[in-house]
């Protein structure tokens, strides 16, 4: 392990404000939150299309893309969930900080582990979406048999069925799937943030 002491922070030539002013726009996280199947990947990949024909610099992190690379070597414990999360926010600042919009679809059960990546960056730069749907209707979903498996006791620590999930006490928006349409949701979101004056 890496005595703390022995590594030095080297500030960069070019700032963040650099280079959100060469982009045209803002930078910050746009944190999807919520269960299984409620819809966290479909929107956010919408609404990364919606930017990009609007010029905006976006890029998704999706909790299972993440998992063939970057955390890989995680399982789903609740110690390892909780590590999952911190390097994905650790990522997602980096993101900011190079002047892009960062749009992460992660279950993130935990409101504490939620909690901490919106510490990592200043206000305004996190914002927590919770794609609320009903467990009843992401069962019914299931588009990777997860919850079939769950029930069966196939796949454990489950969020949902074996496994908590916290929701949201104070997001930024709601976003209910099973009540609108993914156009609707992305449309909200785009609504937000114009009213944010963030694009």
């Amino acid at each position: 392990m890496t005595d703390n002491r022995d590594i030095t922070w080297h500030d960069y030539a070019i700032t963040k404000k650099q280079r959100r002013n060469q982009n045209g726009h803002e930078s910050f996280i746009i944190w999807f939150t919520g269960l299984s199947g409620s819809g966290k990947s479909t929107i956010a990949n919408a609404l990364a299309q919606t930017l990009f024909i609007r010029e905006i610099n976006s890029y998704v992190l999706d909790g299972d893309n993440v998992r063939h690379g970057l955390n890989k070597d995680l399982g789903f414990s609740e110690k390892e969930r909780a590590e999952n999360i911190r390097r994905i926010g650790e990522v997602s600042k980096l993101f900011v900080d190079g002047g892009i919009v960062i749009l992460t679809a992660f279950i993130s059960p935990f409101k504490e582990n939620r909690d901490q990546v919106r510490q990592l960056v200043e206000p305004k730069e996190f914002i927590e979406v919770y794609v609320k749907c009903s467990l009843d209707e992401c069962e019914k979903r299931d588009p990777k048999k997860l919850y079939q498996k769950a029930r069966a006791g196939k796949l454990k620590n489950f969020t949902g069925i074996d496994s908590p999930y916290e929701e949201p006490v104070n997001p930024e928006l709601v976003i209910e799937t099973n009540s609108y349409s993914v156009e609707e949701c992305v449309n909200k979101i785009i609504n937000y943030l114009e009213k944010m004056k963030l694009i």
